[in-house]
């Protein structure tokens, strides 16, 4: 029982959340998991008319969001989800295959990498069992190191933040991954990191969203955090992005856990810009006989428009977006319709639950 859970916890440290135990000495390959670093072949079931050559070049995925592509010698022959034993600097590391082939030349293509390059490094074998139980106990060793050298940086006084701490497989090398507002000089606490731990140290500053990432939680949605269990590129998001998708610029609804902006508001901003392509200017006011009217607000995929008189400020108008494309060409003609109620149109009553309002807070205390 206590070796399942050594094994399963030393898989979660390494993007994994999968029960298995990888130290068993049958089984050499890692099952399919719900990993966001996993990867699926999707060329598996597509019959090539002509069989390329065999691509010497592996996708290999280690602890969070770090994925690196290496060279198979031709005596090694490894499949998806293997786990093998690769160069490092120094020693080796310990890592799984997530992808090999004709899928890997694709995304080395996509993320312009030589595949000739002289600095891509080589897989030496597929792990050996004393390999997989060391890495293990190198994982193991992880948590305890945060909270230790946490300690050490307060005691120090320095102004960082220690986020994660990830070990070679080997046990010869950890990087201490932190966040820091400013500079800071950690060359006292490297010496005292290597005096402690005894081992080599490397530093590495990550930004609030990897922070995010790696610490995990849930979001206002209710779900985990969309960079802990399967965004792997970040995207910059601005306020144009909310403002295109007619969201309130409120810091504390559109900001994540990280305090910077949601990168949910991205998803759905295609799909805003592909439906107010043919929307006309806000800016124009509408002008009829009985006066001129001003936008107020819009629903982009209902395709509606609302409007006020510049002269009733309270009556709002609901008019859809064919109407007040016709009403400014009329404008630019010259020509004012009458009014503004000939063109909207009357938009469905709030839904309501047995008669009480959705909004109303006190909905759940009547029967």
């Amino acid at each position: 029982m206590k070796d399942s859970q050594t094994n399963d916890k030393s898989l979660l440290f390494r993007g994994c959340c999968a029960s298995q135990s990888i130290s068993d000495k049958s089984k050499s390959r890692q099952p399919y998991t719900c990993s966001k670093l996993d990867a699926q072949n999707w060329l598996a079931s597509i019959d090539l008319a002509v069989v390329p050559p065999k691509f010497n070049c592996v996708e290999v995925r280690f602890k969070n969001s770090h994925k690196e592509f290496f060279k198979v010698p031709a005596d090694l022959s490894v499949e998806n989800r293997d786990i093998v034993a690769v160069e490092a600097s120094p020693g080796h590391d310990i890592g799984i295959v997530s992808l090999t082939g004709e899928t890997a030349r694709l995304q080395m293509i996509r993320k312009k990498v030589d595949p000739e390059s002289e600095n891509i490094k080589n897989i030496y074998r597929l792990a050996r069992v004393n390999d997989i139980e060391k890495w293990i106990k190198a994982a193991e060793r992880e948590e305890s190191t945060i909270i230790k050298s946490r300690q050490l940086v307060g005691g120090l006084g320095l102004k960082m933040k220690v986020n994660d701490v990830a070990f070679q497989g080997d046990e010869t090398k950890a990087v201490f991954y932190y966040t820091a507002d400013d500079r800071v000089d950690f060359r006292q606490l490297i010496r005292v990191l290597a005096e402690t731990f005894r081992i080599r140290i490397e530093m590495r500053q990550i930004g609030v969203r990897q922070e995010a990432a790696r610490v995990g939680g849930i979001g206002s949605c209710g779900r985990e955090l969309c960079c802990s269990t399967w965004l792997t590129n970040f995207t910059s998001v601005t306020t144009q992005v909310a403002r295109t998708q007619q969201l309130s610029l409120n810091p504390q609804k559109l900001a994540g856990q990280c305090g910077k902006l949601k990168c949910c508001i991205n998803f759905e901003y295609d799909s805003y810009v592909d439906a107010q392509s043919d929307f006309p200017d806000t800016n124009l006011l509408l002008k009829t006989k009985k006066g001129d009217a001003v936008f107020q607000k819009m629903d982009v995929f209902q395709r509606l428009y609302w409007y006020t008189y510049l002269n009733e400020p309270g009556t709002f108008m609901a008019v859809p977006v064919n109407k007040v494309k016709y009403i400014l060409d009329k404008n630019k003609n010259g020509k004012k319709p009458d009014d503004l109620e000939s063109y909207m149109i009357k938009t469905p009553e709030k839904k309501k639950m047995n008669g009480i309002d959705e909004g109303d807070l006190t909905r759940f205390d009547r029967k």
